[in-house]
């Protein structure tokens, strides 16, 4: 079949399953990823999350993580939220969770529609394909970059004129050749929003991130205490951050999100922090049972929660803390000591 009329149609399909934009790049589209990683690495920016440097040469050479493949499909797969996240975070008794975590996790939602789609595919023009949504050790952003999609902004997230910033990225990767899109260039311009609104500077630069600093790594990644020092900065964000998303200007273009699955179940995006200090292991469990936020277990949530607590200036907190300063996590337990010497 026709290499370009075979990519038209998957198109169309990639856009009746659901999906808003669709690119492809070739394997060896992105040929800087490995050198800006490792120097990432090599800096220590990536923090805890050893499995960046173990696994950085499949990560920085799509080439390498599968030889076979001919052309990656990249796919992006909105979840606009409804509300404004910075207003939420002047609800200080209540606990901001990012917007892509309000509901459904999105690895197995998108991973669903990936795999229909290149099961459309196999059916159509045969060869072999693989998908991945962010588990696996792809760099999505560059693909999709290179594949047209959008730009990597000076957040480091994935921008799009047409878009905005408020989408997930999946990938096939197939046999398949398919024309390659050409890559996006970058449209930030002088525009510094994102990187001026940061609570915890953790742009060092334009373009670059320290994860360290980031509320997103230090709220989902990050095991043990976190720094006191950066903990005021924390506010009320319990899981994620969104504010370098939020405040893009780009996002004047997003569209609205279709997949309700990632709104709230309970349609409250901020829960009241009292209510989830008090879960223990079970509860937590069963509360976010098909939630992303589950497999950072209770005893970092509850953390969380508590620095949440500290920094809510809310007295009526105060007995939420106290009952957890024995808690036999050493973490939770510091947390519940430092949320009560800040409370009135």
């Amino acid at each position: 079949m026709d290499p370009a009329a075979l990519k038209s149609e998957l198109l169309d399909q990639a856009l009746a399953e659901g999906f808003a934009a669709m690119g492809v790049a070739r394997p060896d589209a992105v040929p800087l990823a490995a050198s800006r990683l490792g120097d990432f690495v090599a800096a220590g920016r990536h923090g805890q999350m050893a499995w960046m440097e173990e696994r950085m040469h499949w990560r920085g050479d799509p080439a390498a993580l599968w030889p076979e493949a001919r052309s990656v499909i990249m796919l992006a797969e909105l979840y606009t939220p409804a509300y404004d996240p910075l207003a939420l975070l002047q609800e200080r008794g209540r606990g901001v969770v990012s917007a892509y975590a309000q509901g459904r996790d999105y690895h197995d939602v998108v991973k669903k529609r990936l795999k229909r789609l290149g099961r459309w595919l196999i059916g159509r023009a045969g060869g072999e394909i693989k998908v991945f949504v962010d588990t696996a050790p792809v760099m999505e952003k560059p693909l999709a970059q290179a594949a047209g999609l959008g730009w990597q902004g000076k957040h480091t997230n994935l921008l799009s004129r047409e878009l905005g910033n408020w989408f997930f990225l999946g990938a096939i990767f197939t046999t398949l050749p398919l024309p390659p899109d050409a890559p996006e260039g970058e449209h930030c311009g002088s525009c510094t929003a994102c990187l001026d609104i940061c609570p915890t500077s953790a742009f060092p630069a334009p373009f670059q991130l320290d994860a360290r600093r980031c509320i997103s790594y230090l709220t989902i990644e990050h095991k043990g205490p976190v720094d006191p020092d950066l903990r005021p900065a924390l506010g009320n964000r319990i899981y994620g951050c969104d504010d370098c998303l939020a405040v893009c200007p780009w996002n004047k273009f997003a569209r609205a999100a279709h997949e309700v699955k990632y709104a709230s179940g309970d349609g409250m995006p901020a829960p009241d922090l009292a209510e989830l200090a008090a879960l223990d292991d079970a509860g937590f469990r069963a509360r976010f049972s098909g939630s992303p936020i589950k497999r950072i277990g209770r005893d970092r949530f509850v953390r969380n929660v508590l620095y949440a607590i500290g920094n809510s200036g809310v007295a009526r907190l105060r007995p939420a803390a106290q009952a957890l300063v024995d808690d036999p996590d050493p973490a939770v337990a510091d947390a519940a000591r430092w949320a009560l010497a800040r409370l009135p």
